[in-house]
């Protein structure tokens, strides 16, 4: 099948984990929903398009930084000596505090991306949006510039592995396919993350909701496939785990 391969890079970005509050702390790579999101804003889609991603990658260390934060309680009425920020309303102050918190961040992040679209006739304007993107290309937070290295169209075939082979990069492995390679669950250990990957507004509330999440195990470089196991692999030799 044709894919679209991408290999990036990023200086110190953070991928934060929306469950984490006092210290942010960061997925080791990229979700799907954001890597999905880059692609739309260098594209300039204004609808989406159906795709699946492989997100693998690497990262040599990480470390915290510090940012401003903002605590505000909706309707908190203003109290001196609680609040540092005073928010005029109509029939009261509304009280605001401003500080400092940390946040968790990667450094030298290489990232090597898959995307698999549901139409072909759209991996042209794909290949051309990320070479001449419509923005400045971010992945992660606002400030989190991505570099593009390399964009080509590869084919991935399915192959069956005759011997064992280590992975050349961490990545996201989707459970589904962890227990679709011969039947049987692959015997690789690591953390698994409920990752998101589409959502829709809702046209009532105007929120917005996840309606695609990916379980998926983190595995680390280095960690083996065995022998026998059928996987899906590019041109270079790296296996794929579209999800």
């Amino acid at each position: 099948m044709k894919t679209i391969k991408l290999k990036a890079y990023q200086n110190m970005p953070s991928y934060r984990k929306p469950t984490s509050f006092i210290l942010k702390e960061s997925y080791p790579l990229p979700p799907y929903s954001s890597v999905i999101g880059m692609i739309h804003a260098a594209c300039g889609f204004d609808c989406y398009v159906d795709m699946d991603v492989s997100v693998q990658g690497h990262y040599y260390s990480s470390t915290s930084e510090l940012y401003t934060k903002y605590e505000f309680g909706n309707g908190t009425k203003y109290e001196n000596g609680r609040h540092n920020i005073k928010l005029s309303g109509k029939d009261q102050d509304y009280g605001m505090i401003r500080g400092m918190g940390n946040v968790e961040v990667l450094v030298d992040v290489e990232l090597l991306i898959h995307i698999k679209l549901y139409n072909d006739d759209l991996i042209d304007s794909i290949v051309q949006g990320l070479l001449y993107p419509k923005a400045y290309l971010a992945l992660g937070r606002w400030e989190d510039l991505l570099r593009i290295d390399t964009v080509e169209v590869v084919e991935v075939e399915d192959e069956r592995l005759s011997k064992g082979i280590s992975l050349s990069y961490d990545a996201y492995i989707p459970r589904k396919i962890e227990k679709g390679f011969d039947g049987e669950e692959i015997d690789i250990t690591g953390t698994i993350y409920k990752l998101n990957k589409k959502y829709s507004i809702d046209p009532k509330t105007k929120m917005r909701k996840w309606d695609t999440q990916i379980n998926a195990r983190y595995a680390t470089r280095g960690s083996r496939i065995n022998s026998g196991e059928k996987v899906q692999m590019d041109a270079d030799g790296n296996v794929v785990f579209f999800a």
